[in-house]
């Protein structure tokens, strides 16, 4: 079977196309036929050794895909060969088959595209998790998303809609802010053109900000933070920025905020119960036509370095997916 490998760590130009046997399918684990493999920007920092999930080598990357299942090991329930599948994991996708525990599905209802079920699993279920079981977000609150164009950050703005959030949209520039505005945002925050503490002081007065989802890091973290009125919870999703910013904490006093570690993954594994709950509402949700996961491209998988270099250059706009052939 065809299968992007990391041999070395390092950038896009150091992976390459190889060759692999065909896995098969152990105690509890299904045999998954890839159609479609989602990359996000810590794929990135997987192949660079700079992430907490570091694989052996070799490895492929790609967190979640969307696949029928071709055979199933033994001791495994729940799914019939034929399913086709929601897959997530830290890293394998980038394959055209995996050997997957069945705990790392969910069944695709049918009015549910490959290319939106390919890339609803992580980004999609981080959020949710973010905003329902961490920041407990209510109606009417008002919700900032930081970098809310990329593949969380328009999961952001969708969810919060869904859940009844006033959603503010924060992005580097005007084409950005538009595909957020077309994805739910309330407002937009421009915040290479615009101050971004004073911006959402004006748009939310002495109340200030509920809730403010990050997942950029760096020097924006810190005027967002400034920004949340008594209460108001900060959620730290990741780093796209580079820099993992330092908070004062006579604010975080002062104003009784809480800052809230995401790690979505230690959620799916500590807590699999909710997280099945989350993938099932995400589901729903997605073949209602309520979500439609933004897919900035579809690349076929020999064209790797292309599809990752959007995300190195934090170009992307939505989903960037792969498409692997048998």
């Amino acid at each position: 079977m065809k299968a992007l490998v990391c041999s070395r760590l390092g950038g896009p130009e150091d992976l390459s196309l190889q060759d692999w046997p065909d896995p098969v399918a152990g105690p509890g684990e299904a045999l998954v036929r890839v159609r479609v493999a989602a990359l996000n920007f810590f794929d990135t920092l997987i192949i660079a050794g700079r992430y907490q999930v570091k694989p052996e080598l070799p490895f492929s990357p790609g967190g979640e895909a969307c696949g029928v299942i071709e055979a199933l090991g033994p001791d495994t329930e729940g799914f019939s060969v034929g399913d086709r599948v929601m897959v997530h994991l830290s890293h394998g996708t980038a394959r055209a088959r995996i050997a997957v525990p069945v705990k790392r599905l969910a069944r695709v209802p049918d009015a549910v595209p490959d290319e939106t079920a390919a890339g609803l699993s992580i980004t999609y279920g981080t959020t949710l998790h973010a905003l329902h079981d961490r920041a407990r977000i209510k109606p009417g609150e008002t919700l900032v998303v930081l970098g809310a164009s990329g593949g969380v950050g328009l999961a952001a703005v969708e969810l919060g809609k869904l859940l009844g959030a006033r959603v503010i949209a924060c992005a580097s520039s005007p084409a950005k802010l538009e595909t957020a505005r077309a994805h739910g945002a309330d407002e937009l925050i421009d915040y290479l053109a615009d101050n971004l503490r004073e911006a959402l002081r004006r748009l939310t007065g002495a109340a200030g900000v509920d809730v403010v989802y990050d997942a950029v890091g760096g020097d924006l973290a810190e005027p967002a933070m400034r920004a949340l009125g008594w209460k108001g919870r900060y959620l730290v999703i990741g780093f796209a920025a580079g820099e993992i910013p330092k908070f004062p904490l006579n604010v975080i006093m002062l104003k009784g905020i809480d800052v809230q570690g995401v790690h979505w993954g230690a959620f799916v594994e500590r807590e699999p119960e909710a997280h099945g709950a989350n993938q099932a509402r995400l589901l729903a949700w997605a073949a209602e036509g309520q979500l439609t996961v933004k897919v900035h491209g579809v690349y076929p998988l020999e064209a790797y370095e292309e599809a990752l270099g959007v995300l190195v250059r934090r170009e992307a706009v939505g989903k960037v997916l792969l498409r692997i052939e048998a």
